[in-house]
């Protein structure tokens, strides 16, 4: 049975060898990510200066615990490098984030990134997006029903991502509802961003294209890397 844990803390520590000091760093949010940030707060303690920008209360929450330098007021114009997960990955390094819910804030401090470093577990690959994980959208909640009959036009099941019993929306840390979409298959993911960054009611959505310098997945008791044009 593979050990998807290793795999994630494999891929973390990789990504920790291309943090150097007096960096501004991105970082992520997750189970992955969580990896990450406990190397690096390991990496603080023993000396190295850096300091992080999160990408939700969560991980927040946990580099405070770790000792682990924040800039929470901003996202600086400038960040030198971003560590996160993702839920999905083709061979052209597009990405389907946001399973979380922080995918707003994930794709604002990945564009504000020198870099951005993609960590997973081997069950993330895939051919093509979206045939195992639905798309997250963020929306304002007055237009959800609205942009869910959209959604349909476009070949998608749009479900309201709701949390409790008995269930109620799940809101966003922006204040917003998210649409998890499930396609059959994402074959023309760049046509499908456009076509969602247009619908009036949409914030954002978890396509991210362009963004991934490069991936690195675990698998089983190594890493392998992916960049765009590497097998």
């Amino acid at each position: 049975m593979t050990n998807y844990e290793q795999e994630k803390e494999l891929a973390a520590l990789r990504a920790l060898a291309y943090v150097e000091d007096k960096m501004i760093i991105g970082i992520g949010s997750g189970s992955t990510a969580s990896h990450f940030i406990q190397f690096l707060g390991e990496k603080v303690r023993e000396g190295l200066q850096v300091t992080g920008v999160p990408t939700s209360k969560e991980t927040e929450r946990l580099c405070t615990l770790l000792g682990i330098p924040l800039i929470t007021t901003q996202i600086p114009e400038k960040i030198d490098l971003t560590v996160d997960g993702a839920d999905e990955f083709d061979p052209y390094l597009r990405l389907i984030k946001g399973g979380g819910g922080y995918l707003l804030k994930e794709k604002l401090v990945a564009s504000c990134s020198a870099r951005t470093i993609i960590i997973t577990d081997s069950r993330k690959q895939a051919s093509v997006l979206g045939r195992t994980y639905a798309l997250p959208i963020e929306v304002i909640p007055l237009m959800w029903s609205q942009i869910a009959k959209k959604l349909r036009d476009l070949g998608g099941e749009a479900k309201l991502r709701t949390l409790g019993t008995p269930p109620a929306p799940y809101w966003s840390e922006n204040g917003n509802y998210i649409l998890d979409c499930k396609f059959a298959s994402i074959d023309q993911p760049e046509r499908l961003a456009q076509e969602l960054s247009r619908m009036n009611g949409v914030v954002e959505h978890g396509l991210f294209i362009g963004i991934a310098d490069e991936v690195i997945m675990g698998e089983n008791e190594g890493t392998r890397c992916f960049r765009v044009g590497s097998k």
